[in-house]
């Protein structure tokens, strides 16, 4: 019992709150606590250290942001101040386009691309869309390419590559102007006003424009003569000269076949003669028709008692 009594006095003191006890004559341990160890190896820590110096201003910067932008009059208050400030800097002088410069189109080519444009000076180059502006100017069916850009000085310049026409098109509405890709470049009232240019006509003529620039190319030496190209069903040509000849061609190879009728014309003047049609469809059988007064003066000659022709029927074609 005596020593159940010692043990609970000597137990007590220890679990009663209070500042430590020393002992008389002894030092105090300069070791630190657990939790101010552990507090002291976090705070040595790079990130951690960075994150408190760092993420806690932050923090609390955007807590009181939230907090002031959490009230509709503020966030329309920062809007308005916002839009001013960017109306201010788009509108001034540097930023403002007062003219626009076109390059490398003719005359109605340059009207046309400002008809679609339709851009009202003077306009800040941040409301101008290039892009959508550069679309609308290479829809047009006589330009190939566009670049657009601002220049110093307050100018848009619109850099045009336009296309060259090569041919013109006979077709139902009217006579078309076409580039070497068979593209319409425009049109034309009357034929006279593009007599440079060589003549084609027909359904699909466009679609074989480097065949018949081609067979113009190789029908240089009566040149003068040529009216033009028909295309024929779509799959062959047919070249139309001066007092109404024509040389049909083939649909394969008609450049070669073209080709050996200027040299047959080079040798005996072949198509100065008194020519309608001259057949090359058949290659191994080209036939020459001949106009009707030749024909006929043919078979009187060959009729005549004097000839030494015998007096057989003289076919249409020979």
């Amino acid at each position: 019992m005596r020593t159940l009594i010692l043990l609970w006095r000597l137990t007590i003191p220890s679990l009663v709150k209070g500042p430590a006890t020393t002992v008389p004559g002894t030092r105090r341990d300069p070791a630190p606590s657990l939790w101010s160890y552990r507090y002291q190896r976090l705070m040595l820590t790079p990130l951690y250290r960075r994150l408190l110096h760092i993420g806690g201003p932050v923090g609390l910067v955007l807590l009181v942001s939230a907090l002031w932008l959490s009230s509709a009059d503020h966030r329309a208050a920062l809007s308005a101040r916002i839009e001013a400030v960017k109306d201010a800097v788009q509108e001034r002088p540097e930023f403002m386009v007062t003219s626009v410069e076109i390059v490398g189109a003719d005359r109605a080519l340059t009207a046309a691309i400002r008809e679609v444009a339709r851009i009202r000076m003077p306009v800040s180059s941040f409301d101008l869309d290039l892009d959508a502006l550069r679309l609308k100017v290479t829809d047009l069916t006589a330009v190939r390419s566009a670049q657009l850009r601002v220049k110093p000085g307050g100018a848009l310049e619109i850099a045009v590559v336009q296309r060259v026409p090569v041919a013109v098109w006979r077709y139902a509405d009217g006579l078309r102007l076409i580039d070497a890709e068979g593209v319409m470049t425009g049109m034309i009232a009357d034929r006279a006003d593009r007599t440079d240019l060589p003549l084609i006509a027909g359904d699909g003529a466009k679609d074989a424009i480097d065949e018949a620039l081609a067979l113009f190319a190789a029908a240089a030496p009566v040149a003068p003569r040529v009216r033009g190209l028909v295309r024929m069903g779509q799959r062959r040509w047919d070249m139309v000269l001066d007092n109404d000849q024509r040389i049909l061609l083939p649909s394969e190879e008609p450049v070669l076949a073209l080709e050996r009728v200027m040299a047959l014309h080079q040798a005996q003047e072949m198509l100065d003669r008194d020519l309608a049609v001259v057949d090359l469809r058949l290659g191994d059988r080209p036939t020459l028709r001949l106009n009707p007064p030749a024909l006929a003066t043919l078979r009187a000659a060959a009729a005549s008692p004097g000839s030494s022709t015998a007096a057989a029927p003289i076919p249409e074609d020979h």
